[in-house]
């Protein structure tokens, strides 16, 4: 018998190929072998998500660096952790943009404040599209990882905290960022489908996700409280003023193309 990936000769008692670490796939395909390989490749509903769902809550040390160091069976990849989430934060937009419009509609006076401000050919805010950020939503949260990922790796090199390099804090980013977005989406359905206001409660979902990263951030690098929160709080200015630059090159890049058609 022959591996049907590489061609490399088997036992006919392997299950992986000792080769290319294919699995062998010896029964023909049915709907609960495909469903089986669904749930073993992507979902991993075996606990898998559930244990690295609640372990990232109670011991996120665990989880991240265990997987910075190598342990790769017990939690569910990161990459596919965060696949899981942008896929929750896409239903929720489905949601958003079929069922429930006018959750992010803003207020009539708001509106009128908007049109009413002078100057509306250079007002950034007039022809402001408040369904960029749903439609997209998940470009945004992809862009967003390596934006936070530099922020907490400069803060803690500059500190002479050297320990993960800037792919393991790329690591630690995606696992954070895919936890709350799977919060944020599982509780915007739950708030959209009970009639709750989304843009309200949203914003309130903003602080405890700021406060989860904090709380991570101590747990992996085992500092005390204070140096935690200072370390946190430049953290968060770096991640500002990246940000910013970030803005600003692509508000100049648009300039120039908008003046001087480049």
């Amino acid at each position: 018998m022959n591996c049907k990936n590489c061609n490399n000769t088997l036992k006919e008692s392997q299950k992986f190929c000792d080769e290319c670490g294919a699995k062998i796939i010896q029964n023909r395909l049915k709907p609960k072998v495909l469903a089986q390989q669904v749930n073993a490749q992507f979902i991993s509903i075996d606990n898998k998500f559930l244990r690295t769902f609640i372990d990232l809550f109670k011991q996120p040390e665990t989880v991240i660096i265990g997987y910075i160091d190598g342990t790769r069976k017990k939690y569910i990849d990161v990459l596919q952790y965060f696949a899981i989430s942008l896929t929750l934060a896409g239903i929720q937009v489905f949601l958003i943009t079929t069922f429930f419009k006018e959750a992010l509609t803003f207020s009539p006076e708001f509106i009128t404040t908007i049109e009413n401000m002078p100057e509306q050919d250079i007002n950034p805010m007039a022809s402001f599209n408040p369904d960029i950020f749903t439609k997209y939503q998940g470009l945004i949260y992809i862009l967003g990882v390596p934006v936070s990922a530099l922020a907490t790796w400069l803060v803690y090199y500059l500190f002479g905290n050297k320990r993960f390099n800037f792919t393991e804090h790329l690591v630690l980013n995606l696992y954070y960022s895919a936890q709350i977005i799977i919060i944020t989406a599982v509780f915007s359905i739950l708030f959209l489908v009970t009639g709750m206001n989304y843009l309200i409660v949203s914003s309130l979902l903003g602080l405890p996700t700021f406060i989860y990263l904090a709380y991570i951030l101590k747990k992996i690098f085992k500092e005390d409280f204070w140096n935690t929160i200072a370390k946190f709080l430049i953290v968060m200015a770096f991640y500002v003023v990246i940000y910013f630059i970030i803005i600003l090159i692509a508000a100049i890049v648009l300039f120039f193309s908008g003046y001087f058609k480049i």
